[in-house]
């Protein structure tokens, strides 16, 4: 595997994104900025939590940052004045030619986050963004917007990421992908942040960094102090700042194996569910760049010229609750994991299309998985990671396994209506996955058929199966991986041991997923390093493996 080291090279100065330390609050807090002028040391109070952007149109982008105008203006306090920001959009890093500005208010009603729908703005171009407080200007952010919807596009390069759990490691993976000057965007697939109390789920057991707040989040303080706690990370705020996001949640935004009516960790003396529920909806529509539907929703999509079209789902918040060995059946019509309007918008769109790749933000796998050849010593550790109940070895319970029924409606639609190169790009069970996704795993094994494929990105710091294990990575993994792919011939290839994230390049001949690995996540200076490339071209839904990274 050929080492990654973050590029430097001074040849493109517009895509890069450098780091300034400056002490706050007795801690060190690196903040995102561009080579055109870096924030002052007298502004990293104000913005101390950096800058945003999100969710591109054509003529569009969100602009996402947070403001501490007051020492007692703290992140989940409810305390501090209202105020009035700026903020400025231009086609260059020094704002001469800006094109964009204006004024919004933001207050203590919604943590002082300020989050702008910026208008007006020419398709497949970049700008850079800033916000200005009481004359102190925040650090710089570069975004870009989508294509024309029916522009020709030959390219789209986006990073993929899922499961960055603070209080395992640091966040090296988006360090190395903010350093990279051919993205068009990143796919954040869920698990941003962890409710965990303080030790609550570490590195193999061990708290690298405790969460803030030490009690499992509840309320909504809770929750938008944790949300705060994590844009602290200065690896974090590069990516961020680098690149605009597309971003949907899973189930740690509220608490582990979230369903409709509650979670598994949400347990009796913790609350109304309905009332913590809907304060981890708040902070995050407060602390995220993401755009909400008119009815609150957050599935939606994006368009990128004729090339692509990307839907992110919401897997949790519609879902029946997880079955177990003797509580339903998987199969059951009358659950579901979409919801009845959301699915009839993912088919209605998938098959509506006259994008050449119909890409699917998908939080968690849709794959059929069978774990019945996988040895016994493994299936407790797969089940923590695959949300099975211990005894249960057949069906992946929280996710599209354990709901057969809605994974049958729609890969039938996408059969019965033809259509071709749907690809699923999905997170959630920290392992490594290339598979061709057949309508049902037993029709595979006589016939090869495949609907769709899926490329599952591995967890940015979250325990993997090693971890799980207590044992030395590319041991007693290698053993579980062949006996998976002995019962599952769809799988091309897995890999449960390692950190890091994917880059996913779309082009009209075929969609190439590339898995980057951390060297340790306990390092917040870790090299990372290629270590598979897959491919589906135009038309096949197969998988095949391709010699080496996109360049």
């Amino acid at each position: 595997m050929t080492p990654i080291e973050p590029t430097t090279t001074p040849s493109a100065p517009n895509r890069r994104v450098f780091l300034k330390s400056s002490a706050i609050a007795g801690g060190a807090l690196l903040i995102p900025a561009t080579l055109a002028g870096t924030a002052s040391a007298a502004a990293v109070p104000q913005f101390a939590h950096g800058v945003a952007s999100g969710d591109p149109l054509p003529d569009g982008v969100l602009l996402w940052t947070r403001v501490t105008p007051t020492p007692e203006s703290t992140p989940g306090s409810g305390a501090g004045p209202t105020v009035e920001v700026r903020w400025e959009v231009a086609t260059d890093a020094g704002f001469a030619s800006v094109v964009s500005s204006g004024a919004v208010t933001t207050g203590p009603d919604r943590d002082h986050t300020i989050k702008v729908a910026a208008a007006g703005l020419a398709p497949a171009t970049a700008y850079y963004f800033r916000f200005t407080l009481d004359g102190v200007r925040s650090g710089t952010g570069r975004t870009r917007t989508a294509p024309a919807v029916n522009a020709d596009v030959s390219k789209l390069r986006l990073g993929l990421v899922s499961c960055s759990n603070w209080q395992a490691g640091y966040f090296s993976a988006y360090r190395h992908l903010a350093a990279r000057s051919d993205l068009d965007g990143v796919l954040h697939v869920g698990d941003y942040l962890y409710e965990y109390q303080a030790g609550g789920y570490g590195a193999r057991g061990v708290t690298i960094r405790p969460h803030v707040p030490a009690n499992e989040m509840l309320t909504l303080s809770d929750y938008r102090r944790r949300h705060a706690q994590y844009k602290t990370d200065p690896d974090l705020q590069a990516l961020h700042a680098a690149q605009p996001w597309f971003i949907t949640w899973d189930d740690h935004e509220y608490a582990n194996d979230t369903w409709s009516g509650g979670a598994e960790n949400h347990q009796p003396g913790e609350g109304d569910w309905s009332a913590r529920k809907a304060a981890a909806r708040q902070a995050y529509f407060e602390w995220m760049p993401v755009r909400q539907g008119a009815g609150g929703e957050i599935y939606r999509r994006f368009r990128w010229g004729r090339l692509a079209e990307l839907s992110l789902l919401d897997l949790r918040s519609y879902r029946s609750k997880q079955t177990t060995p003797s509580s339903g059946d998987p199969g059951d019509p009358n659950r579901t994991i979409t919801g009845d309007p959301q699915m009839a918008w993912l088919k209605s769109g998938l098959s509506g299309t006259d994008a050449k790749w119909k890409l699917v933000g998908n939080s968690v796998m849709i794959t059929p998985i069978s774990l019945g050849t996988v040895e016994s010593k493994f299936l407790e550790s797969l089940g923590s990671l695959l949300g099975l109940p211990i005894g249960s070895v057949a069906a992946n319970a929280d996710a599209w396994d354990g709901y057969t029924a809605d994974r049958q409606e729609l890969l039938g639609h996408l059969r019965d209506n033809r259509v071709k190169n749907t690809v699923f790009l999905t997170g959630d069970i920290h392992s490594s996955w290339g598979a061709e996704v057949p309508i049902d795993r037993s029709s595979y094994w006589w016939n090869g058929n495949s609907v769709a494929t899926e490329f599952v990105t591995t967890s940015v710091t979250s325990d993997n199966i090693d971890d799980l294990l207590k044992v030395a990575p590319r041991t007693l993994s290698v053993a579980a991986e062949a006996a998976l792919h002995v019962g599952n011939l769809h799988v091309r290839y897995v890999e449960l041991d390692s950190h890091g994230y994917s880059v996913v390049d779309v082009n009209p001949q075929r969609v190439q997923t590339d898995w980057y690995y951390v060297a340790d996540r306990l390092s917040p200076t870790s090299t990372a390093s290629h270590a598979k490339s897959l491919a589906t071209a135009d038309g096949t839904q197969k998988v095949k493996t391709v010699s080496g990274p996109v360049a």
